[in-house]
């Protein structure tokens, strides 16, 4: 368990970027989103990543900044990274996601390194890592991360960024698997995995040795597993904005609630009581109330 005194140190490294939806831009980025969410609940943040030399990355640099997000973010000859976001009913986003953006080239700098071997808990997926260079630079630096240290692989599996062989590597890598109904329902077909939801979660903890896999079905329900037990909750119905950035949050929310002393259960019912928060307002950055 955590010391009280000391906050847990919490990274996301991978895409910082500008959610472009219909009512304007707002700062956002899965793993950098899983930061916003954890710093706000009382872990200390971190982002690693990148941005251009321009008038966006000098002002996503200032939205960490106003929301107390440390950061380790280098300045590279490429555009800051922009997303089209357009919601379908319900709110739910449908992403464009620009290329040869900032955040495709990342290096491995010593201070990232010092940072991961200091880190309670990181978080990545499978875009950040799109390119070659933002590939191998997310998998020398989570090299470095302590053993006891929460290696949460957000799948978030967008357009076509993604191949069997990246996810294996980064499952391997990983010692959690946050992924959605409509991620494992292409997982699924990747590795040829039949059974139930419970089964095929099973196989993941089992195969990649993990501690943890979390599945998260929208707006009906979320189940987190464990080699030792199963945590099934109900999502709470609610007045949608949109909703971008919930997965992350409840992500957010479960590391730290877990890394601050919670019970499974009980971190489960916080994350799930955050992510519904997150859903009635705009953007991935919501502010606590």
């Amino acid at each position: 368990m955590q010391n009280n005194k000391k906050k847990p140190i919490v990274v996301g490294i991978g895409e910082l970027l500008w959610d472009m939806l219909p009512t304007g831009k707002k700062a956002g980025g899965a793993p950098i989103n899983f930061v916003y969410h954890a710093s706000r609940l009382g872990a200390e943040g971190y982002a690693i990543s990148a941005v251009g030399d321009d008038d966006l990355g000098r002002e996503i640099l200032k939205e960490l900044d106003a929301n107390s997000i440390r950061y380790l973010v280098e300045k590279v000859p490429y555009p800051t990274g922009t997303v089209q976001v357009d919601l379908q009913e319900g709110g739910v986003p449908v992403y464009t996601i620009n290329e040869r953006v900032a955040w495709d080239h990342l290096s491995p700098t010593s201070n990232a390194i010092d940072l991961a071997e200091q880190a309670d808990a990181i978080c990545f997926g499978t875009l950040g890592q799109r390119s070659v260079q933002s590939r191998e630079t997310i998998q020398a630096i989570l090299s470095f991360a302590p053993e006891e240290a929460y290696r949460c692989f957000d799948i978030n599996l967008r357009q076509s960024y993604y191949t069997k062989e990246l996810i294996e590597e980064s499952l391997y890598l990983a010692n959690v698997l946050k992924i959605n109904d409509m991620e494992l329902a292409t997982i699924r077909g990747l590795f040829n995995l039949n059974g139930t939801d419970k089964e095929a979660a099973e196989w993941f903890l089992e195969k990649y040795n993990l501690r943890m896999v979390v599945l998260t079905a929208g707006p009906s329900y979320s189940t987190i597993y464990t080699k030792e037990e199963t945590s099934t909750l109900d999502t709470p119905v609610v007045d949608v904005a949109d909703t971008v950035g919930a997965g992350d949050a409840f992500t957010g929310a479960l590391i730290t609630s877990l890394l601050k002393g919670a019970s499974l259960k009980e971190a489960h019912k916080y994350a799930v009581k955050i992510a519904a928060y997150v859903c009635t307002k705009e953007g991935a950055w919501p502010v606590y109330e």
